[in-house]
Order: C-alpha cells, then structure tokens, then sequence
C-alpha cells in the first residue's frame, strides 16, 4: 500500500513551524485536549469568516491564538464584538485567560485549506466536481502558484460506487525538503454521504541554495596558484655577499716525505 506522510509534519523544524508552542511535563493530555477544544471551538462560532489555521502558545498565565483568515472584518465584528464573544467563549471552555489574535491572508487563492474549503462548498452545491476542480486550479495558478493538486473521494455525481478523481497543473515536488508545499483538506457534506477534498499548494523554495564556485570546490589549488603568480610577480632579492673561503690547507714541499697520520691510542686490554 501507499506510503503517504503529511506535507507539514515532513518539514517541521526544517522550514515549517510547530502550530502549538508549549511544552508540558504531567498535564500534557490535558493541554492537548484544550488545543483541540479551542480549535473546534472557533471553527463552530465562525464557520463563514476562512479560516485557514489557527496557532496557539501558551505562556505562564495565558494563552495566546492566532486565527489566520481571509474574512477579518467578519472574525472581528461591528466595534470588535465578535472577537470579544469568541475571546469569552474560549475562556469558559478552558478557564484560562485567553488573548486573540487575528491574521489576515493577503491571497487566499493559494492558501491550501481555503482552496480545499472552496471546492467543498462548489460540491455542496451540487456542481460537477471537473468543473470545480479545473476553475480552482485555473485560479490559484494565476494568483502565483507554481504548482496545484486537488484530489476528491467518495460518491461523485451521486453514484453507488465511491471513487477518486484529481487535477493537477506545474509541479509539485512533495520529497524537496526545502519546497514549500501548502496542504489542506476539507470535507463536502452532500446529500449522499461525504466527499472529502485534498489541496497541495506548491509556492516555491523556501531555502534558495548557491552553486559552489571552483574557489570554494578547491581552494588549495587556488591558493598554491595565487601564491606562485605572487612569486612572480616580486622582484628577485639581491645577492647575498658571499661568506669568506676557508684558507686551503699548506701544500706539501717538493720531494718531502708525507707525514703518517697519528695513529690512535691503543686501548687497555681489560683482562690485563
């Protein structure tokens, strides 16, 4: 069977971030479920403003979230009413103090989960998946995209038999560490069951490496060349004065005997 990994648990600490910033010893299944309350939570008091994600970091005395959304007018209300209620409704749920903030999307046609969301809302409506599938992909690739997948299952046109169908345009390199690949799913919920949507968003590379250069691919032969151009390219020393010759032993007289070396002293027998 297929192996798959999710796009953003792949890259994490790489290029991606942790959605949930705290660390617990004893109380983590606790904190967990709150994370889980708060997420649900905000999803179900504001189904309509696109929210895309939602970060939470917790500090000694409370907890601070991020809605990332493309609707912050309707997360924020007439005066900021609404984002009061959603602060109180969070607190009750989790009797904590509770600080919200709210993140606008620049473009939301390339952010993954409101691309998954939009084609879901299209199947609710009961037009032809292809179709939604192919304007979504059109979109999204205007909007700057360089790649796009969309992938829908379950019980298309209203048939007996579930089935799977996708559509994809550019690349998407989901083994590149470095790619930045949004990913988001949504769920349609039609008349005849649910059909579940997929989106992978590929924006480009986050890390942009640099071809290495011959200097740094051998350095010591550039070094040793750099010096002997530098040896060159100097003016030669000037010529030491030459040290004094040793005086040459005295010649021998004509017709003179050669003095015999000395011989050495004989060493005492040590038996003696």
């Amino acid at each position: 069977m297929g192996q798959k990994v999710h796009p953003h648990g792949f890259r994490l600490g790489y290029i991606y971030d942790w959605k949930s910033k705290w660390f617990a010893d004893r109380d983590y299944p606790q904190l967990l479920q709150e994370d889980l309350t708060i997420r649900q939570t905000i999803r179900r008091l504001l189904p309509d403003a696109g929210i895309s994600s939602v970060e939470i970091e917790r500090n000694a005395n409370q907890v601070t979230v991020a809605v990332a959304t493309a609707r912050p007018g309707i997360v924020i209300g007439r005066g900021g009413q609404r984002v009061d209620e959603l602060r109180a409704a969070l607190e009750r749920a989790t009797g904590r103090r509770i600080r919200v903030n709210i993140n606008e999307i620049r473009i939301p046609e390339i952010d993954a989960a409101l691309v998954a969301r939009s084609v879901a809302d299209q199947l609710e409506r009961r037009i032809s998946h292809r179709r939604a599938i192919k304007q979504t992909i059109s979109r999204a690739m205007q909007r700057g995209a360089l790649g796009i997948k969309i992938k829908v299952s379950g019980r298309l046109g209203g048939s007996d038999m579930s089935r799977k169908d996708q559509g994809m345009e550019g690349r998407v390199p989901l083994h590149t560490l470095k790619a930045d690949i949004d990913y988001g799913t949504a769920e349609a919920h039609s008349t005849l069951g649910l059909i579940g949507v997929k989106a992978w968003i590929y924006k480009g590379d986050r890390i942009l490496e640099q071809p290495a250069s011959i200097e740094r691919r051998r350095p010591k032969r550039k070094a040793a060349e750099a010096a002997s151009a530098a040896k060159a390219a100097s003016p030669a020393p000037a010529a030491e004065s030459a040290a004094p010759a040793e005086p040459a032993p005295p010649r021998a007289a004509e017709g003179a005997e050669p003095q015999p070396e000395p011989e050495a002293e004989a060493k005492p027998d040590a038996t003696t």
